[in-house]
This record gives structure tokens, C-alpha cells and sequence, in this order.
């Protein structure tokens, strides 16, 4: 198998899955129920999704038993975007090249969207169960560890440190302790989500989360080389990180550095799942693909 292969593959089942997921916008709220899906079905990457589909199938799983938590991971990464681009957090309006879902929707609607589609996150999750594709234990362990990822030990915690005023720049150490959660936490948790549905042993569950924060901070890296070096335009959203005067990974390493730095994590990743049973030229161009990424 190929990332190039299956990657259209998982996600044509994802965008086929979501809507269920989504409350019918004839409802008395439909207002809310019309942002949730403007920010869920707008053809986002759907890495997350697809990675918690490919860990699936590596480890011997069947992947629909893993298409819910594919689509809780998507409804949280959703919620976050929403709430990154509101402005009392970076005031950004615009997200995957249209108008951010506050600028069109209202402050307010887009709040109690975000919110919305972490809470229906948990039932998306929990639906494993109830269509019976996975036991009840496994599915307890995910939406834990799906819970811990998304709050305070995770991507909550991240925002925090991030929206805090910047007396003096941040050292390296607090920059990636800073987006191991922000960013870092959810990709992990989309690796393991996946991993658990199907049963794999705690060892390749470590293996693959290990993958997953090399990946996910080369991720973030290169997210602020693009961010310093391409217009908003070309990548579909405003870049408020170097106009509000907060540390990157350009401010402090430069674009070459930086990008020797995602080479270097790609590297870490393949070799941490170099001979076990997730060693698959997959997961290698996932890798790369990542790092060589446009927008």
C-alpha cells in the first residue's frame, strides 16, 4: 500500500461518514447546526481522519470499526479551528480560503458551534459501539484518550500558552512543549485511535504514537515556514502568528534551519516504525508528503 493510494480512499469515507454525524439544520437551532457544518464539510486535509483509518489497517483492524473515531478526531480538529480564528483568540477571517465561521456566522453562533461539534465528537466516538464494530472497553479507552488529548494535558493546554501575552520570546523548549500539545496531541491521538481499534499490543501502540509526534511537530514546522514565506491567499488563511509578534519556529531557527529541522523529523519518524508490523512504505510517504506540503 501507498499513502498516495489509500489516502483518497480514506478520505471519500470519511466526507461520506460525516454528515451523519451532524444534527439536520431544519431543527428551531438550525442556525448553529448550518455552522457546525460549514466548518466540518468545507474539504479540510482530513489528516488526522486518515491517519486513525491507516494505523487501523496496518495493525490487522478493519477500517470501518475505526471510521467513528475517524470522524471524532475531525469534529475536534473542526471545534479547535472555529475557536482558533474567533477573535478573542488570533482574530483570523479566513480559513481553508473562505470567510473564517464567525465572519459568517456571528461570534456567538461560531462559539456554540465549536463547542457543538466537541460535544457531538464523544457521540461520534461512542457510535463504535453502538454499531457494533468495537467492544465497549476499547471504546471507553478511546474516548479517554480522545478527552485527554483535547483538554487541559493537550490541545486546551497549548492554547493557553499560546494566547498568553509574550513578555520575552519563548526558549526552544517551551516552543515545542508549547505545540506538542496545541498540535501535537490530537495528531498522536488520531495514531492511537486507530492502533486501539484494533487491538493492537501496547508496544506498536507506543510505536505508532511516537511516529505520530515526530510527524505531527514537523507538522507545525512547517506550518510557520509556509506562514513566513507564503501569501494568506495561496494558503487559504490569514497569518496573524508573525503580525501579532509571537515566537516560531522561524523567529527562532530561520527558514533553513527550520527546514533542515523537518528533515530531521521525518527521518525520527520513519525509524520509529522501522522493522514492526507499522514498517509500511505507507506511513514513509505519509512522512514525507507532510513535510513537502504547499499549503
Amino acid at each position: 500500500m501507498t499513502w498516495s493510494e489509500r489516502y483518497p480512499e480514506y478520505c471519500s469515507m470519511i466526507e461520506a461518514a460525516l454528515p451523519q454525524y451532524l444534527p439536520p439544520v431544519t431543527l428551531p437551532q438550525g442556525k448553529v447546526c448550518e455552522a457546525m457544518a460549514y466548518s466540518l464539510l468545507d474539504g479540510g486535509k482530513r489528516i488526522r481522519g486518515c491517519l486513525t483509518l491507516a494505523m487501523c489497517e496496518l495493525c490487522g483492524g478493519e477500517v470501518q470499526s475505526a471510521l467513528p473515531l475517524a470522524c471524532a478526531i475531525e469534529m475536534v480538529h473542526a471545534y479547535s479551528l472555529i475557536h482558533d480564528d474567533l477573535p478573542c483568540m488570533d482574530n483570523d477571517d479566513l480559513r481553508r480560503g473562505k470567510p473564517s465561521c464567525h465572519i459568517k456566522f456571528g461570534e456567538g453562533t461560531a462559539l456554540l458551534a465549536g463547542d457543538a461539534l466537541l460535544t457531538h465528537a464523544f457521540s461520534a466516538a461512542s457510535d463504535a459501539y453502538f454499531n457494533g464494530t468495537l467492544p465497549a472497553e476499547t471504546v471507553l479507552r478511546c474516548v479517554n484518550q480522545l478527552s485527554r488529548a483535547a483538554g487541559v494535558e493537550g490541545m486546551i493546554g497549548g492554547q493557553v500558552i499560546d494566547t498568553a501575552p509574550e513578555e520575552v520570546p519563548m526558549t526552544p523548549e517551551q516552543l515545542e512543549a508549547m505545540h506538542s500539545m496545541k498540535t501535537g496531541a490530537l495528531i498522536r491521538s488520531a495514531a492511537v485511535l486507530g492502533c486501539l481499534a484494533a487491538g493492537a499490543p501496547r508496544d506498536v501502540v507506543m510505536q505508532a504514537d511516537l511516529y505520530a509526534a515526530k510527524i505531527g511537530l514537523a507538522f507545525q514546522i512547517v506550518d510557520d515556514i509556509l506562514d513566513a514565506t507564503e501569501e494568506s491567499e495561496k494558503l487559504g488563511k490569514s497569518t496573524s502568528d508573525a503580525d501579532n509578534n509571537k515566537t516560531t519556529y522561524i523567529t527562532l531557527y530561520g527558514v533553513e534551519k527550520a527546514r533542515e529541522m523537518v528533515r530531521r523529523l521525518v527521518l525520527e519518524a520513519d525509524l520509529a516504525v522501522k522493522g514492526t508490523v507499522l514498517d509500511d512504505e505507507m506511513l514513509y510517504e505519509l512522512a514525507d508528503t507532510l513535510a513537502k506540503r504547499h499549503h
